[in-house]
C-alpha cells in the first residue's frame, strides 16, 4: 500500500494525528498491534491549554452558551501531591481542566479520523522501518500475513517502547528509575481502611479512589528504590503487601483488575523529527506520570504536527515548516519531564523534606506562585520561539491567542468559532488593519481574511493566527509577506478542512 502519511500507534495521541491529517484530505493509515481499545485505566485528566487547543479544532461539544459565565476561582489541582494549586483561564475559554478517560478520548479520535477517510489497521505490529530518499518503507505483520505500506512520512505514536523511535535511529536521553510505583484497582472487604485520596507516610504515598461500581483504584509510591525487575507482572499479594507497608498497618483487598507498575525512568527523545519520521506523544517523551500532564502533553504534540504535516503532504509547507515542531515540542517535553522530577522530589520522605513540603504549601496559597505553577502544569506559559530568521515577528507573537468575541463584516463571531475550520486566520482590525492586507494577496488560496472591529480583548491591529490558536505574526516586526513565507508556500491553496 502506499499513503501520504503513516501514523503507527493508535493511542489515543495517534488517532487524533490521524483524524486530523484526514480532515485536511490527507491520506492517512494507522497501524495499531491491538485488536481494540483498552479499558485499562490510564489518564483521565487534559489540562487546560490542551483543551483549548481542542476546542478550536472542532474536537470538543459546543458549548449551549458562549464562553465567558463566571467561574469561582478556577479548577482546584495539585502539586507534588500538596493541595492548594489553583488552575485558572480567561472566562471566554472552557474550564481548564477536563475529565475524560484515555479510552473514551481514543474512541472518539478514531471514529472521527475513519469518518475523514482515514484506514485504521488493527492488529497490524511494525517489524521494520527503512528510510528511503522519497518516502519510507514500513513492514508489518497484521493478521493475514506481511504487509508492506510506503509513505511520504510516518508519525511515530507507539509509545514508550517505540519501535519507530528504534528504526528511525533517534537516540533519547534518559534518567534511570529510581523509586517503585504500583497500580491497581482493588475491591476493599473494609471501605473506610482507606478513604479516597492522598495519603502520605513516613514511608511514602497510596493515592485511593473510588469508582462508580464500587471499587478502589490504587496508586502506590515507595521512594526505597527502584524495582529489581520493572517489567515483572505485579499480583495482589504484592500490591497488598505495599499499601499495607506505607500505611503502616494491615489492608485487606481482593479481587484485583489491572494490575501495573511504574517508575520515575524518564526519555527524552533526541530529536522529534528524522527526515520524514517524527515522533509524538510516549515515543517522543516518558515522565514520572505526577500531575496528569503526559496526555495533555501527547495532545498537544498531535494539533502542533498535524496542519504542518498537512500542508507539507499536499506541496502547501514553507520550507522550514517541519523544523518547527521540533523546535516549539521538544523544549515544552524537557520542562514537563524537569517539573515532574521537581515533584517527586518534594514527595519523597525524610524530615528536612517535611519541612519544605510545608514551605511549598505556604508558596501555594500566594497568588503568584498559583499563577506560575498553574501555568507551568496547564501549559499556558508555553510561547513560541519565532522562525523569522532573527528577525522579530511582532510582540505577541509565540504568545496563545485567547478566545474573544469579534464584531466581523458577517456578524458576531468568537476566535474558536473562526479557527474550527482549520484554516490560518489572518485578522483585520479597523481601518489601520487593512494596510496590511496587500502583504498576503500571494497566500489569498490558503487564508482565512477576516475583518472586524478593533476590541481591548485582541489589542492589534493586524495578526496573523496559526490553526493551533498560536499568534505568528503581528505589526512591528518583519512584514507579514515574510512571516507568511515562512510558514506556506506562495500561492498555497487551503487543504480540505
Amino acid at each position: 500500500m502506499r499513503v501520504q502519511v503513516a501514523v503507527v500507534g493508535g493511542g489515543p495521541v495517534g488517532m487524533l494525528v490521524a483524524a486530523e491529517l484526514a480532515a485536511y484530505g490527507v491520506d492517512t493509515v494507522v497501524l495499531e498491534s491491538r485488536a481494540g481499545v483498552s479499558d485499562r485505566p490510564k489518564a483521565t485528566t487534559l489540562h487546560a491549554r490542551a483543551v483549548q487547543c481542542l476546542a478550536r479544532r472542532g474536537h470538543l461539544p459546543e458549548p449551549a452558551a458562549p464562553y465567558g459565565r463566571a467561574r469561582a476561582g478556577g479548577s482546584p489541582f495539585h502539586f507534588a501531591g500538596l493541595p492548594g494549586l489553583v488552575i485558572t483561564a480567561p472566562d471566554t475559554e472552557p474550564e481548564p481542566i477536563l475529565k475524560c478517560p484515555q479510552a473514551q478520548l481514543e474512541r472518539q479520535f478514531e471514529a472521527r479520523a475513519a469518518a475523514a477517510g482515514a484506514r485504521i489497521l488493527r492488529e497490524h505490529r511494525v517489524t521494520a522501518l527503512v528510510r528511503e530518499p522519497d518516502g519510507v518503507r514500513i513492514e508489518a505483520e497484521g493478521p493475514h500475513g506481511r504487509v508492506v505500506c510506503t509513505a511520504g512520512y510516518v508519525v511515530g505514536a507507539d509509545g514508550a517502547r517505540s519501535t519507530v523511535r528504534e528504526q528511525a535511529g533517534i537516540g533519547s536521553e534518559t534518567h534511570p528509575a529510581t523509586v517503585s510505583a504500583l497500580m491497581g484497582a482493588v475491591t476493599l472487604p473494609e471501605p473506610d481502611a482507606l478513604p479516597a485520596g492522598w495519603h502520605q507516610t513516613p514511608r511514602g504515598w497510596i493515592v485511593a479512589r473510588r469508582d462508580p461500581d464500587g471499587r478502589t483504584h490504587l496508586r502506590t509510591l515507595n521512594c526505597a528504590g527502584a524495582h529489581a525487575d520493572r517489567h515483572a507482572p505485579p499480583t495482589l499479594e504484592e500490591l497488598r503487601r505495599e499499601v499495607s507497608w506505607i500505611a503502616g498497618r494491615e489492608i485487606a483487598m481482593e479481587e484485583p483488575r489491572w494490575l501495573g507498575r511504574f517508575s520515575d525512568f524518564t526519555r527524552l527523545a533526541t530529536a522529534f523529527r528524522a527526515g520524514r519520521v517524527f515522533l509524538v506523544g510516549d515515543s517522543a517523551h516518558v515522565h514520572f506520570p505526577i500531575g496528569g500532564q503526559g496526555l495533555s502533553t501527547g495532545v498537544l504534540d498531535a494539533l502542533n504536527l498535524a496542519w504542518k504535516l498537512a500542508l507539507a503532504a499536499h506541496g502547501q509547507a514553507g520550507p522550514g515548516l517541519l523544523d518547527t515542531y521540533d523546535a516549539e515540542r521538544r523544549p515544552v517535553a524537557r520542562r514537563v519531564i524537569e517539573n515532574t522530577r521537581a515533584q517527586l522530589a518534594l514527595m519523597r520522605p525524610g524530615p528536612e523534606l517535611d519541612a519544605l513540603r510545608g514551605v511549598f504549601s505556604g508558596l501555594l496559597a500566594q497568588d503568584a506562585a498559583r499563577g506560575h505553577l498553574g501555568g507551568l502544569i496547564s501549559a499556558q506559559d508555553t510561547v513560541l520561539p519565532e522562525h523569522t530568521g532573527g528577525h522579530c515577528a511582532g510582540p505577541g507573537a509565540g504568545t496563545f491567542l485567547h478566545n474573544a468575541l469579534l464584531t466581523t463584516s458577517t456578524g458576531d463571531a468568537d476566535v474558536i468559532g473562526l479557527l474550527r475550520a482549520g484554516r490560518p486566520l489572518l485578522l483585520l482590525l479597523g481601518e489601520k488593519g487593512e494596510r496590511h492586507r496587500e502583504e498576503a494577496r500571494a497566500w489569498d488560496g490558503i487564508l482565512r481574511v477576516v475583518r472586524a472591529r478593533p476590541t481591548p480583548e485582541v489589542p492589534y491591529e493586524a495578526l496573523l493566527v496559526r490553526p493551533d490558536g498560536y499568534i505568528a505574526w503581528t505589526p512591528g516586526g518583519t512584514g507579514l509577506a515574510a512571516a507568511l513565507s515562512v510558514y506556506f508556500a506562495v500561492g498555497a491553496r487551503a487543504v480540505r478542512p
